[in-house]
């Protein structure tokens, strides 16, 4: 099953794992045809919401770099839901143990 038949498989309440909390950051990002500076809306240890009027459609691999708690973080994801001209929800991939630490820490959720 590739990335968007599994993405678009889950039922809802699956859709989300972990809470997220508000945090408005930049995030530059690239997939596909697509690359910009987008920002947070908020963002959990699972995933973020940013705001871009990019066209990113479900399943798309992205590859983010964001600074949170004064540290460069390099992350995938893959879109799981869009909103045409508004933004995205992304669910984070594969993540290092110390990108999840940082995002702990700075979301206060240790």
């Amino acid at each position: 099953m590739n990335e968007k038949h599994f993405a678009e498989a889950l039922a809802p309440s699956e859709k989300r794992r972990a809470e997220r909390k508000k945090l408005i950051i930049n995030v530059n990002f690239e997939g596909g045809d697509s690359t910009g500076i987008a920002n947070t809306r908020d963002i959990g240890i699972g995933g973020l919401y940013m705001l871009t009027g990019a066209k990113l459609e479900i399943g798309m691999p992205l590859f983010m770099r964001m600074t949170v708690g004064g540290e460069e973080l390099g992350l995938d994801g893959v879109v799981t839901y869009t909103d045409p001209n508004q933004g995205v929800g992304v669910r984070f991939q594969a993540m290092s143990e110390k990108n999840a630490e940082i995002l702990k820490k700075e979301l206060h959720l240790e």
